[in-house]
C-alpha cells in the first residue's frame, strides 16, 4: 500500500470515529432537551447523562487527528479549505464553546437550575454543529470553491442553492439523531431502565426512515453534483448494498427488541459500508480537481513520521475508550446510576 493511500485510510479511519462518537454525543444532547421540553425528563434523562458524564471530553480527539493529519499529509488543503471554511468553521468553533460551557456548568456542579434556554441551545447545538461540519463533504466535489486570479473563493450562490448542499446537511442531522437513538436504546437496555428503553426505541425506529431515504436523496444528487463520483460508486455497489442490509438488520433487531448489541454492531457497519465506500469512490480526490492525493501529497520524511505519529495515537486512543467504557459506561453500578465501587 503506497504512503497516500495508507495516509488517507488513517485519516478516513479517524473522522470516521469521529462521526461515530459524535453522532452518539451530539443526539444525545438533543434528546436530553427534547425530553426535558416534552415532560420525559424523568424518564429518559437520567440515562442519557450517565452516558455524556464521562464521555464528552473526549469527543473531539478524533476530530483534531483529523484537521492535523489532513494538513499535514495535504499541505495544500490548507490553502482551499482554509479560506472556503472561515465562516463554516468560525459558526463551528462558536456552537462548540456553547456545548462546552453548558457541559461544564452542568458537569461541574455550577448549576444552570434546569434552565430551559440553556438546554434548548445545548440541543439545538446537538444538530447545528454536524449540520456544519458536512457542507464540507458538499464543498469536496467540486463546483462551490473556485480559484479566480491566484484567490481561492467560495461562490455562496452556488452553495446555497444547490440541491447536494441540502442533502448533506440533512443527511448529517438525522443519521445522528438515528446513531443516537440506536446507542441509546441499548444502553438503556443494559441499565435495565424499561420506560427509557421503549421511549429511546420508539425515537430509533422513527429516525430509521428518514435516514435512509435522505442516504438516498444524497446518493442521487451525487450524480448531479458530480457524475464522475457517482460512476466510480456504481462500480464499488456491492459496499452501499451491504450497508442497507447492515441497516435493514439493525432496525429489524430493535423492532423485536432482540440483541440490541448486535443491532448497534449492524449500524457500525452500515456506516462503515457506506463511509469507506464514500471515500473510496471520491478518490484520488480530497477536493474535486484541486487536491489530489497523489499529487499534493507531503514529501516522503514528512509522510513517514505523521503515519508514525497518528497509528501510535490510535493504539492509545482505542484502548483508552475501551478502559473509558469498562470502567464507567458499562460498569454495572454505574450504568444503572449508582457509582463505581472504589479500586473497581
Amino acid at each position: 500500500m503506497s504512503y497516500e493511500i495508507l495516509g488517507i485510510t488513517v485519516l478516513w479511519t479517524f473522522l470516521y470515529g469521529y462521526l461515530i462518537v459524535a453522532s452518539i454525543d451530539f443526539g444525545a444532547g438533543f434528546f436530553s432537551f427534547y425530553s426535558v421540553s416534552t415532560g420525559h425528563k424523568n424518564k429518559v434523562h437520567r440515562v442519557i447523562q450517565r452516558y455524556l458524564s464521562p464521555v464528552w471530553e473526549v469527543t473531539n480527539v478524533f476530530l483534531i487527528f483529523f484537521e492535523i493529519g489532513l494538513i499535514g499529509f495535504f499541505p495544500e488543503s490548507a490553502y482551499y479549505y482554509g479560506t472556503a471554511l472561515l465562516v463554516p468553521g468560525s459558526i463551528v468553533i462558536i456552537l462548540l464553546a456553547i456545548r462546552a460551557v453548558y457541559y461544564a456548568y452542568n458537569t461541574y456542579g455550577i448549576s444552570n437550575n434546569g434552565n430551559i434556554v440553556y438546554m434548548a441551545l445545548y440541543g439545538a447545538t446537538g444538530l447545528l454543529i454536524p449540520a456544519a461540519l458536512s457542507t464540507v463533504l458538499a464543498l469536496s466535489e467540486g463546483g462551490i470553491i473556485e480559484e479566480i486570479g491566484g484567490q481561492v473563493l467560495l461562490n455562496w450562490g452556488a452553495f446555497f442553492s444547490n440541491p447536494y448542499t441540502w442533502s448533506v446537511v440533512l443527511l448529517a442531522i438525522v443519521s445522528v439523531l438515528y446513531i443516537s437513538a440506536m446507542f441509546l436504546s441499548y444502553y438503556a437496555s443494559k441499565a435495565e431502565d424499561r420506560t427509557a428503553f421503549e421511549i429511546l426505541r420508539r425515537y430509533a425506529l422513527f429516525w430509521s426512515g428518514p435516514t435512509i431515504l435522505a442516504s438516498v436523496f444524497a446518493f442521487f444528487q451525487i450524480n448531479r453534483q458530480n457524475p464522475e463520483h457517482f460512476q466510480n460508486m456504481l462500480h464499488i455497489a456491492w459496499m452501499f448494498v451491504a450497508s442497507l442490509l447492515c441497516f435493514l438488520a439493525a432496525v429489524y433487531l430493535v423492532w423485536r427488541r432482540r440483541s440490541l448489541g448486535w443491532s448497534f454492531i449492524f449500524v457500525l457497519l452500515q456506516f462503515a459500508f457506506a463511509w469507506y465506500g464514500y471515500g473510496r469512490s471520491h478518490l484520488p480526490y480530497v477536493l474535486y480537481k484541486y487536491v489530489n492525493i497523489y499529487q499534493n501529497f507531503t514529501n516522503e520524511a514528512m509522510a513517514t513520521a505523521m503515519l508514525t505519529a497518528f497509528i501510535a495515537g490510535f493504539i492509545l486512543l482505542v484502548p483508552s475508550l475501551v478502559l473509558l467504557m469498562r470502567l464507567f459506561l458499562f460498569d454495572a453500578r454505574y450504568i444503572r446510576g449508582n457509582s463505581p465501587k472504589k479500586g473497581s
